[in-house]
């Protein structure tokens, strides 16, 4: 019997590994565009991402104006069709055995809804049941609730039911907006501030996969 009915996977540096590949070097090249006397650490880049959010390092610690952020999301788009990540190990063994068994997949992540039914397909991942990434307006987005909402409301799901897998902040308090499970998502960097916080705060805190993969099965 499954721990829990729905798994709800964030996209990047969760189940793909992406910011080191993808998201970072966008980024950069933006800066370079758009700031080029500003420049940032990958680390200090996760670390704004964590907490306040993305959104708040363009807006507010970048200044971007609106033709700016069109600028930073065309140049993060034709970086991102070029390039497909590859999934961390042990994910696809533990997303087919939970399908297998009858559960749902779905994915809430700052990334695009295509880019993510791609990247599931392309790593022969099972296609998520639902998938709500930065396409949907911004009151849809998490940390909002609206997407641990939805999908309780369109698969008839409690809170319990659902586990929120995700590295960083965001999605947290999007979880304990709605009582929801929250392991945190260790693997894919090692930065001491993020890692303290998310032991201490969320119910499990994982540093591999497969120690995600013993605890549902």
């Amino acid at each position: 019997m499954l721990k829990h009915r729905c798994l709800v996977f964030d996209h990047d540096d969760t189940v793909v590994d992406s910011t080191k590949n993808i998201h970072f070097p966008a980024f950069q090249n933006t800066l370079k565009q758009l700031r080029p006397d500003i420049t940032m650490e990958m680390n200090d880049f996760i670390l704004h991402c964590f907490h306040p959010g993305f959104s708040d390092l363009l807006s507010n610690h970048l200044s971007f104006n609106e033709e700016e952020l069109q600028i930073q999301e065309s140049n993060w788009l034709a970086y991102v069709e070029k390039h497909i990540p590859i999934i961390f190990s042990g994910m696809k063994e533990l997303m087919v055995r939970h399908k297998e068994q009858g559960g749902n997949i779905c994915v809430v992540s700052h990334s695009f809804s295509k880019n993510i039914y791609r990247d599931y397909e392309k790593n022969g991942l099972p296609k998520p049941d639902l998938v709500f990434g930065w396409d949907r307006p911004e009151k849809e987005r998490k940390p909002n609730p609206y997407p641990l909402q939805e999908i309780m409301h369109q698969l008839d799901l409690k809170p319990e039911e659902i586990l929120m897998v995700d590295d960083l902040k965001p999605g947290y308090d999007m979880a304990k907006s709605c009582n929801v499970p929250f392991p945190a998502a260790g693997w894919a960097y090692n930065i001491p501030k993020i890692n303290d916080y998310m032991s201490k705060q969320c119910d499990f805190y994982f540093s591999k996969v497969k120690d995600l993969y013993n605890y549902l099965f």
